[in-house]
C-alpha cells in the first residue's frame, strides 16, 4: 500500500494568517506547536509505518514542506495550481513512471488536514482491502448536519463495509437533508484504487497517463475534482464506515473548536467578550470588548474582525485583494515585507543559522541590504565578503 498525501489549497478560508505559498496545513496552532501537516504525518507513521508516503504539492509549497518535515518523502510537485484530479492523476503517473511502482500497488489518497484520532488512519488496510470488491473505495463518515460542502454516500447497508448506492458531490442544502434521511455518509475525502485505476482515468479524462506529459502540460489540464471527474461517474464503488472524532477545520469557525487558546499574542479583551477567539501575529497589540461569538486573526497579510459563523464565507472577499505575499517561510528561513509604495520595498530577512538563500539576481531594481543582527558570508558576481551586525551592501541591478 502506498499512501498519497495531498497538500495543496488556496490558503483563503484562513486569511489573513495563510495564503498561497503558507496555506492552513502550515499553520502552528495546536498546543504543542505542530502544524496540521506534521500531526498528520505522525498519525500515518503510528499507524501505517510501512507504508510509502508520497506528498503531492504545489511548487511554490517545496520548501516549507521541507522546512516542516525535511527530505524524508517523496514529492510530486505540480507546476502550478490545480484541482485534485489533476494532482493525483500526476501522483500517480510519478509513482508508476518515477519510483517504478506496480500498477497493482493499492493507493490511498488523503488530504493532509483532517483533525481525526488515530482509527481514521488504522482503516486505511481496510480500504486497500476492499478494492478486491470494488475499483474505488470510499472513507464515510456520519453527518451531523445538512450541508452543501461535502460529498455525500449512499451506502447499499449499515455494514462496517458497504457496496455504494449512489454518490453526489456537493448538493444543495435540501437535497443533503434528503440524502442524510436516507441514511447518506459523508465523503471523508479519503480515496483508494489499485495505481491502474488513476492511471486508466488520466488516459480517459486528460489524454495521457505519462508523468512526463502531465508535467509538461499541467496548466491546461481540466481544473477538476476528483469527486466531479471520477467518484459521480463511478458505478461500483464501495465504502468503509469511520465513527471517530472528525472534523473539518478548513474555516477560522471550525479551527477555533480546536485551538487550545482564545487568545494568542499581544491581545486583551474585557468581560464582556463571550465565544471570543483572536490570534494575533501582528507586532501590535489588540483590545477587544463587547465582541461576542466572533474570531479575530491579524497578521502581516491583513486584519479579519468576524462573527464566527460568518467566517467561512469569506473567500470571495479575499480574492479580490492584492495578492502580493507579505509573509512567507522558507527552507531557509523567512522574509516579511515592511513597506511597499511604487518607488520602493522594505523587506526583513531571516537567514536560519547554517543556511542560505539561492545565488539569484534582480534585472529590473538593485537592492540595499542593511545586516542587523548575526555574522554572514556574502557572494557578489562571484566574490565573497564576510559581514556583521551593522554593515551594508549595495547590489547593482543585474548583479548575482
Amino acid at each position: 500500500m502506498q499512501i498519497i498525501l495531498l497538500s495543496g489549497g488556496s490558503g483563503q478560508r484562513l486569511w489573513p494568517l495563510s495564503n498561497d505559498v503558507r496555506s492552513k496545513q502550515f499553520l502552528r496552532v495546536f498546543a504543542d506547536g505542530e502544524c496540521m501537516l506534521q500531526r498528520v504525518v505522525k498519525q500515518i507513521r503510528r499507524t501505517n509505518p510501512h507504508a510509502p508516503i508520497t506528498i503531492a504539492t504545489a511548487r511554490r509549497q517545496v520548501p516549507l514542506l521541507k522546512k516542516f518535515l525535511g527530505n524524508e518523502f517523496a514529492l510530486s510537485t505540480e507546476p502550478c495550481r490545480r484541482n485534485t484530479f489533476p494532482s493525483i492523476a500526476l501522483a500517480a503517473a510519478y509513482l508508476h513512471d518515477i519510483k517504478n511502482i506496480s500498477r497493482d500497488e493499492p493507493i490511498v489518497v488523503c488530504p493532509v488536514d483532517p483533525y481525526v484520532d488515530d482509527k481514521f488512519f488504522e482503516l486505511f488496510p481496510a480500504l486497500a482491502a476492499a478494492l478486491n470488491d470494488a475499483p474505488l473505495v470510499l472513507l464515510g463518515i456520519a453527518p451531523t448536519y445538512p450541508s452543501e460542502k461535502y460529498g455525500y454516500i449512499i451506502p447499499r447497508t449499515s455494514d462496517a463495509v458497504s457496496r455504494v448506492a449512489a454518490f453526489k458531490e456537493k448538493p444543495n442544502l435540501a437535497d443533503a437533508q434528503k440524502f442524510i434521511d436516507a441514511g447518506a455518509l459523508w465523503n471523508g475525502g479519503v480515496f483508494a484504487f489499485r495505481l491502474s485505476y488513476a492511471l486508466d482515468k488520466a488516459e480517459k479524462i486528460l489524454g495521457t497517463s505519462a508523468y512526463v506529459e502531465l508535467k509538461k502540460n499541467y496548466a491546461a489540464l481540466p481544473n477538476i475534482s476528483i469527486d466531479y471527474a471520477v467518484v459521480e461517474h463511478e458505478e461500483n464503488i464501495s465504502v468503509v464506515r469511520y465513527a471517530g472524532e472528525w472534523r473539518d477545520i478548513g474555516t477560522w469557525n471550525t479551527l477555533t473548536e480546536v485551538i487550545a487558546e482564545n487568545f494568542t499574542g499581544q491581545v486583551q479583551a474585557d468581560d464582556t467578550c463571550a465565544n471570543l477567539h483572536v490570534i494575533n501575529n501582528s507586532d501590535v497589540p489588540i483590545i477587544c470588548m463587547g465582541l461576542r461569538d466572533a474570531v479575530v486573526a491579524a497578521g502581516p497579510d491583513g486584519i479579519l474582525v468576524s462573527d464566527k459563523h460568518a467566517s467561512s464565507y469569506i473567500k470571495p472577499f479575499v480574492e479580490r485583494l492584492d495578492k502580493r505575499i507579505r509573509f512567507a517561510e522558507k527552507s531557509w528561513g523567512s522574509f516579511k515585507i515592511i513597506d511597499a509604495d511604487d518607488t520602493s520595498l522594505t523587506v526583513k530577512v531571516t537567514l536560519n543559522r547554517g543556511s542560505r538563500m539561492k545565488y539569484h539576481s534582480h534585472e529590473h531594481r538593485a537592492e540595499v541590504w542593511n545586516f542587523i543582527a548575526g555574522t554572514g558570508r556574502v557572494v557578489i558576481d562571484g566574490a565573497e565578503k564576510i559581514v556583521h551586525a551593522g554593515d551594508t551592501v549595495t547590489i547593482p541591478v543585474g548583479t548575482k
